[in-house]
């Protein structure tokens, strides 16, 4: 069996079939995989447990599902699902992961990351992601009518889109000396991370020796995949 890690899906209502792709992937693979590990941005926005829209309904009903078939998964919050709480992990079956989280893996001690962390470069990010992530922001946040919300996270996407158009795409790729850190400080080998929607694997030189940095696609146009069992690590896209 493998285990089955994804990031980056951004499901949205204006993508059903990225959705149908996603669900039919929890009906079938993901019921016989050996675990399954959601490394954020599964949503294109979350605005919080009580959100009635039908997609997180859905969403829930597909891995809670997962859950039941005696498949546990796995939900680490990305930069558009950092409000995803403890009442709606319940729901989904998710047991929520810290960023970062070391796991062992196919007896590989391997750090999890969304992977926004790593980028440094991007100093305007970094600043919004301390805020975002500052609590009291979060409850002044959580506090307002859905509508609210909702009109704010559109803007919030408008504005980020502006921002990155025409920008050198180095920025906001992951930092090599922060990959190395972090792999050193976790006395781990193995890195796997989404985010920067950029999948490959890459050879990372290491204080301990060689290392291997995994980084997993978007689901815009590739619904990548990561498999790893027994006979090693596979990027892939979804069936």
């Amino acid at each position: 069996m493998s285990t089955l890690f994804l990031s980056d899906l951004h499901l949205d209502a204006n993508r059903p079939a990225t959705t149908q792709a996603f669900e039919a992937l929890m009906a079938g693979e993901a019921r016989h995989a050996e675990a399954v590990y959601l490394l954020g941005d599964l949503f294109e926005a979350y605005l919080g447990d009580d959100d009635d829209d039908e997609l997180p309904a859905r969403v829930a009903t597909a891995t809670a599902a997962v859950r039941a078939s005696g498949v546990p998964v796995f939900f680490q919050r990305g930069n558009r699902d950092f409000l995803v709480g403890p009442d709606y992990a319940a729901r989904a079956g998710w047991t929520l992961l810290p960023d970062p989280a070391v796991i062992e893996l196919q007896g590989e001690p391997t750090l999890l990351l969304h992977g926004d962390l790593l980028c440094l470069d991007d100093t305007g990010y970094q600043a919004l992601r301390r805020q975002l992530r500052d609590p009291a922001w979060q409850t002044g946040f959580l506090a307002q009518p859905l509508p609210a919300r909702r009109a704010f996270a559109a803007k919030a996407r408008a504005a980020s889109a502006a921002a990155q158009s025409g920008r050198d795409e180095s920025i906001g790729d992951a930092s090599p000396a922060e990959v190395r850190r972090l792999m050193d400080l976790y006395g781990v080998r193995w890195m796997i991370h989404g985010h920067t929607h950029r999948p490959a694997l890459h050879r990372v030189p290491l204080a301990r020796g060689e290392g291997l940095r995994i980084v997993l696609g978007d689901w815009y146009t590739q619904a990548s995949v990561l498999r790893v069992d027994h006979d090693g690590l596979r990027l892939e896209h979804a069936a």
